[in-house]
């Protein structure tokens, strides 16, 4: 029924002045030489041979053949050069562009700063100037350059970025595409000289270009959810404060201390923070076995997740808050973590509660209460899995002859590289073709085992000089089939052999059942592979995927053929351009279009498979990293989708819990709500309301108004809405009623606590009250 709205006026002028502005579009890459300059040109010249005015200036080739080749005759407007430390610099030519106006300008360094005394300061702000006077850009970054993003790649690998630009950038664009590039392929280009990471560069370690690719990936992934869409603010404006987070959990020698330290390290690593872990022991009292067997789980963990571990004497329980707070003080510590509260109301109106007489001694820490969810998964421990090097006897250990065998059959077996799409058309057998020509030129023997262009005239292009095996031609119930010859190949014995479609099923009668079985057979014969699947093929996205499409994949390959890839390569591909592909008859025949656009792929499927993708080989590039003996993840400990839920009222603390609010959703790119009750009506009541709209609209998040008849109602129609939403987290503020009112009103917070054992809840701490009123306590 939006649809059918009546559009406002500002709504109609927006639509207007967009029709006068250029577009934007933008490749991102882990590092330079990732491919993102060679990608930006071929576009340029697949737009010109559609007829569009199409030019270059301030394009940086740092002579690589493959992308001199792409300029071909695109006409280049010349660019302004400039010397800065020895090193010539190229401004853009902002006269000159504006008196040729082309269509479209293609352009590297979006985070190029120019000269001094140029128009702009930056080469963002030239672009603007350009799509403003409706001319389109197509340009180039590196995701370290991305202000967000620099500082946690500096940490993660020393990585300086000498110039950034502001983080919205990507969402600024009309359109981003992530050029994905493995370590392998960018450490090749290195050797053969196509590449220049610098004398002693941190760029030319393989551990360092793997945390860059996955940052890329994982932005990626970010910026194509449909959350993130919501963020249309400025990343700057309302960001981290720049202090260090600090991270304490609070965990005992039970089963659930993993669980609150694996959250504790996804909220540590989210806001790029340190971790601390403490635990309450009895000095005079020894461990039980089945203590003692928890403590060492909880010590290898932390030390595991890169945290520090202390145990702290245990005090009478009334006095425990206080202990655990000043100890948070004395660490400087932003925000405690730590379990629910497990009793009933009476009990803690006995016993006292550590949760609630915490929450009246913290200032300026916050409280995150790790949601309860024994009874939906059981007790367990989440285990640390340590990348360590063996230990010094396994080094002398004769090996088996089992062992002896299977490592040579390792050393003899090919080499197996993988692209992997979100949908068919993004073009992975057209770059699996195109590599199979480059290693062709340089000497190395390739063959075509199995190729499926689809009638596609751009693939079919790309074989060039390649020769194709003949397929082997079967007979099944009366019709003839064809299916890779797969006893051909290995007879031929090439040094590589391109295979298509890795999730095939074979024709019945095949030696093997399934296409990558036979890949198998091929690469323990010594042959390297270069296969291509979609991410909807892997089996245990299959569920997934049929959630997201409706269509149950019967054709799927196991994941531990991924895993069993030396390379895995992402072809990313907007979904907007891939409906357009296939408007225009390059994916399937133009009779098939109109049904494919509205079943698989419609652009909602499209998305979901996009960000599937990335996340997928982000994932898969933080398995390797751990293999590599890496001792920090990039990723949280659980892949569990996050919906933030915002509770406020009308005080002036309810701006600081929305930007919290902000800051945490994006940090976990998810979904965020903020939500207001309201009980009475006033004008002043109802335009403050609407001032919170209008910064919960700003950052990105959707605000609602609930009705309550008596503030004891509060609790209740909040957590009914945060289960709608299916909310893992519920963020507010403090309580600050005296005991006396708290008796007389109830307390919502405490009275919402308990009604949210089931969800995490973070407590945002009242910093407006000074710390050293704890000290008096």
């Amino acid at each position: 029924m939006e649809n059918f709205k009546r559009k406002t006026p500002e709504e109609i002028l927006l639509s207007i002045s967009k029709l006068h502005r250029g577009r934007l579009k933008v490749y991102i890459g882990a590092v330079s030489g990732s491919g993102k300059t060679y990608h930006m040109l071929r576009e340029g010249q697949h737009l010109k041979n559609q007829g569009i005015d199409v030019v270059i200036c301030a394009v940086s080739t740092m002579q690589r053949p493959e992308t001199v080749e792409q300029i071909g005759d695109l006409e280049r407007v010349p660019s302004i050069h400039w010397m800065k430390e020895n090193v010539e610099k190229k401004d853009l030519n902002l006269d000159a562009l504006i008196k040729r106006n082309p269509e479209v300008v293609l352009v590297d360094g979006l985070a190029h700063r120019n000269r001094k005394d140029a128009q702009y300061a930056t080469r963002m702000e030239d672009i603007r100037f350009l799509i403003n006077h409706g001319i389109s850009v197509i340009s180039t970054v590196n995701v370290y350059e991305l202000e967000g993003v620099t500082e946690l790649a500096r940490k993660l690998t020393g990585v300086e970025a000498q110039e950034t630009v502001p983080a919205d950038t990507l969402e600024i664009a009309d359109e981003v595409v992530l050029i994905d590039a493995t370590p392998e392929t960018l450490l090749n280009r290195a050797a053969e000289g196509h590449l220049h990471f610098g004398k002693g560069s941190a760029l030319f370690k393989r551990g360092n270009l793997a945390v860059l690719r996955e940052l890329s990936l994982r932005l990626m992934a970010e910026g194509v959810n449909e959350s993130l869409d919501k963020h249309r603010d400025e990343l700057g404006l309302i960001g981290p404060s720049g202090a260090t987070e600090r991270i304490l959990v609070s965990a005992q020698y039970h089963w659930n201390g993993s669980i609150y330290v694996r959250r504790g390290q996804q909220i540590a690593k989210r806001l790029n923070g340190d971790l601390r872990v403490v635990t309450f022991v009895n000095p005079q009292k020894e461990l039980s076995k089945v203590e003692a067997t928890f403590k060492r789980s909880i010590v290898k963990l932390v030390k595991k997740v890169g945290g520090e571990f202390d145990e702290l004497p245990l005090c009478a329980r009334r006095a425990l808050p206080k202990v655990l707070v000043k100890y948070a003080l004395d660490h400087n510590v932003t925000r405690i973590v730590l379990g629910h509260s497990k009793q009933s109301r009476w009990v803690e109106f006995w016993q006292g509660s550590i949760v609630h007489d915490m929450l009246k001694q913290t200032r300026n820490i916050d409280i995150f209460m790790v949601a309860d969810r024994a009874e939906h998964e059981g007790e367990r421990i989440l285990p640390a899995r340590l990348s360590k090097p063996k230990e010094e006897e396994e080094w002398f250990r004769r090996l088996s002859s089992q062992e002896v065998e299977r490592k040579i059959m390792q050393i003899k077996r090919g080499t197996f590289k993988v692209y992997i799409g979100a949908a068919p058309g993004v073009g992975k057998t057209y770059t699996m073709l195109r590599d199979g020509n480059d290693l062709d030129k340089k000497g190395i023997q390739v063959l075509i085992g199995l190729l499926e262009t689809h009638g596609r005239k751009e693939t079919a292009a790309q074989i060039g000089a390649l020769e194709l095996i003949p397929r082997k031609v079967m007979d099944y119930r009366g019709t003839r089939l064809e299916e890779m010859d797969a006893e051909e190949v290995i007879r031929r014995n090439p040094d590589v052999v391109l295979v298509d479609e890795l999730a095939h099923t074979n024709v019945p009668g095949s030696k093997n059942k399934k296409r990558y079985e036979d890949v198998l057979d091929i690469l323990a014969a010594g042959i390297s592979v270069i296969s291509t699947v979609n991410v909807q093929h892997l089996e245990s996205l299959n569920d997934a995927i049929e959630q997201i499409t409706g269509v149950r994949v019967r054709e799927t390959v196991p994941d531990h053929i991924l895993r069993l890839a030396d390379e895995v390569q992402l072809i990313d591909v907007a979904p907007q351009s891939l409906q357009q592909r296939m408007r225009e008859g390059k994916i399937y025949a133009m009779e098939k279009v109109d049904q494919a656009i509205n079943n698989f792929f419609k652009t909602v499927n499209l998305i979901a498979l996009r960000e599937l993708a990335l996340r997928e080989i982000a994932d898969d590039v933080d398995e390797r990293l751990e293999s590599w003996e890496r001792s920090n993840s990039l990723r949280g400990p659980w892949r569990r989708q996050e919906v933030i839920y915002v509770c406020i009222d009308a005080t002036p603390q309810a701006e600081r819990l929305i930007r919290r609010g902000f800051r945490i959703a994006h940090r976990l790119k998810a979904a965020w709500y903020v939500t207001y009750v309201q009980i009475s009506s006033t004008d002043e009541l109802l335009e403050r309301v609407e001032a919170l709209r209008k910064l919960t609209s700003r950052l990105g998040g959707t605000f609602e108004t609930l009705k309550a008849e008596h503030r004891k109602q509060i609790p209740e129609a909040l957590v009914s809405k945060a289960n709608v939403y299916k909310t893992t987290q519920i963020i507010m503020g403090q309580s600050r009623l005296s005991i006396w009112k708290e008796l007389w009103q109830g307390s919502i917070v405490k009275n919402l606590l308990r009604r949210a054992r089931h969800m995490d809840v973070l407590v945002v701490a009242d910093c407006e009250i000074d710390t050293r009123i704890l000290n008096k306590a």
